[in-house]
């Protein structure tokens, strides 16, 4: 039997609403399909049955669960391809040796949904798989198929005029150090810092090289009472930052290319970050500084194709929004509530500055508590955002938590609770597991860090999900696709004359994607931009 006629025999049952498909990690197959005219429907996924149970437990690779749920180990991918250079792709794979492998990957698959599926009614994540994970399936795979259109040229550019760029600040740092050295040494950066410019705390590793990570640097950049080496470590990350954008975006990207399309096709991952955010993988394009100059530049590559546009829509401080209501603030609600500068009255409520003497450095120095709380953030990280004394960021955030009592006892609330539970939740009933919640030393910190932000990040992760689920329907008769999704950004690609339909429209599903699941006090707030290009719809 042909190609052909295999696909032709398998599209009724594939189709069929009757008969359920089980698969791990659905998505893979489903693209495969969808390339052929078949849709599948509907279907179970075991890999998106333990995310929604075992979120931060362990990954959600077949092999992996085969070995802990099932106490089998699967056939190694790897005896049949080989590994490095000379390994093969699987079409010439000898059919028996295939078949073999196929059959067990079925058979184990069954056998896990076997498994999960009472479970997931005992741990109460029923509702979460089947309304946040699931459905989540063909509507990414639908967004890979039709990527994104990227100007090679423009990259091209870029690349060099990054490359300018570098050699500019090499000259520079060479001239704060005093003497020619290779920037992207570590070993020799570590020598010029702790040995010749001798800033205290350097600290060697096993190579017997200092430490000159980005933390390192940004504590040096951070001190100014250091004089010239902060200057220097302050350039320094900043030609690693350049460094990186041309070799993982501007070089890279160029190769990304899909040379039939001409567009980019990256892959999301559904159960890659513990708190139901989507992680983008070859190439990742969720990591794209939007906050630098240069990374809005790399934006501008991203294009539409010819009479459309690029429609970017995105969420207002989405998850300060969350944090307002699970920890019961009224002020951060009515503000919200009033559509009043979040970051300008919180700054007028610690700093006593009435809103109409604001400066932009105080309502700076709000914005970075306002999100670094969040992020459990420490007078020491806070110190270090600021290039201010610790003391005085210490300061701030005892004001903060004076004038917002609420966050600090959610923060001890949250705690309590992961400690007794072993886990966190979000608004919508993800589940988070937290097992290192209980552990000493400072994996304790970064547990505890991990367990406050969980249930607010993982809020914002779900609300987007719903809408980008509704989404597919709502814009249907739309010339218009979804094509990207970054953390609280949405991207599209319309016909110019369906601009204003489609923004009223998608607006209007991500302002109301809680309801009815979940009722927010604070109203959702979407920003809407086109151009086009990315940069320009942003």
């Amino acid at each position: 039997m042909g190609r052909d006629e295999a696909l032709a025999a398998l599209k009724p049952l594939l189709e069929d609403e009757s008969v359920l498909k089980i698969g791990q990690n659905m998505k893979y197959d489903w693209k495969i399909f969808a390339r052929h005219g078949i849709r599948i429907a509907p279907f179970d996924d075991t890999m998106l049955m333990s995310y929604a149970m075992h979120a931060g437990l362990h990954n959600h690779g077949m092999d992996g669960l085969s070995e802990q749920y099932l106490g089998h180990q699967p056939i190694p991918i790897k005896s049949l391809l080989g590994s490095g250079k000379s390994a093969l792709t699987f079409d010439k794979v000898p059919v028996d040796e295939a078949v073999k492998y196929a059959a067990e990957d079925a058979d184990v698959t069954l056998r896990l949904w076997q498994t999960f599926k009472p479970l997931l009614h005992r741990a109460q994540v029923t509702t979460v798989y089947e309304t946040l994970e699931r459905p989540l399936v063909p509507v990414l795979a639908d967004m890979e198929m039709a990527g994104i259109k990227v100007d090679k040229n423009t990259l091209s550019r870029m690349s060099n005029a990054f490359a300018q760029k570098m050699a500019g600040l090499e000259a520079e740092i060479e001239g704060l150090a005093g003497q020619p050295f290779n920037v992207g040494s570590p070993k020799q950066l570590g020598e010029i810092l702790f040995d010749k410019f001798q800033v205290p705390g350097g600290e060697k590793g096993k190579t017997g090289a200092y430490a000159t990570g980005a933390d390192v640097l940004e504590d040096i950049a951070g001190n100014i009472e250091l004089g010239v080496p902060s200057d220097l470590a302050q350039r320094v990350l900043d030609w690693r930052q350049l460094s990186k954008l041309k070799s993982t975006y501007t070089d890279a990207l160029q190769d990304h290319i899909n040379p039939e399309t001409g567009r980019v096709h990256t892959s999301y991952s559904i159960a890659g970050a513990n708190t139901g955010r989507l992680a983008s993988t070859d190439p990742n394009l969720q990591n794209i500084p939007v906050r630098s100059e240069e990374g809005r530049r790399i934006r501008e590559a991203f294009v539409a194709g010819p009479g459309m546009r690029l429609v970017s829509l995105d969420y207002s401080q989405i998850e300060l929004r969350i944090l307002a209501q699970v920890a019961d603030i009224p002020a951060l609600k009515q503000a919200f509530r009033d559509g009043v500068d979040i970051h300008a009255m919180t700054a007028s409520q610690m700093f006593n500055v009435p809103l109409d003497q604001m400066t932009p450095d105080i309502r700076r120095r709000a914005k970075a508590i306002n999100f670094g709380v969040i992020y459990g953030i420490s007078g020491f990280g806070l110190a270090r955002n600021l290039r201010i004394p610790r003391a005085e960021a210490q300061a701030f955030i005892d004001t903060y938590f004076q004038r917002f009592p609420g966050i600090k006892e959610y923060m001890e609330a949250t705690t309590a609770f992961a400690k007794q539970h072993g886990y966190v939740q979000t608004l919508f009933g993800r589940k988070i597991n937290t097992p290192e919640i209980n552990e000493k030393g400072p994996k304790s910190g970064f547990a505890r860090r991990a367990a406050i932000n969980a249930p607010i990040q993982g809020a914002a992760a779900d609300v987007i999900r719903r809408a980008m689920i509704r989404m597919p329907a709502a814009i249907a008769r739309l010339p218009a696709n979804m094509l990207l999704q970054v953390h609280d950004e949405l991207l599209f690609e319309v016909e110019e004359g369906a601009v204003p339909d489609l923004i009223a429209t998608a607006k209007a599903v991500m302002e109301s994607a809680p309801h009815p699941a979940v009722h927010l006090d604070v109203p959702l707030v979407v920003d809407a931009g086109q151009g086009a290009n990315w940069a320009e719809a942003h």
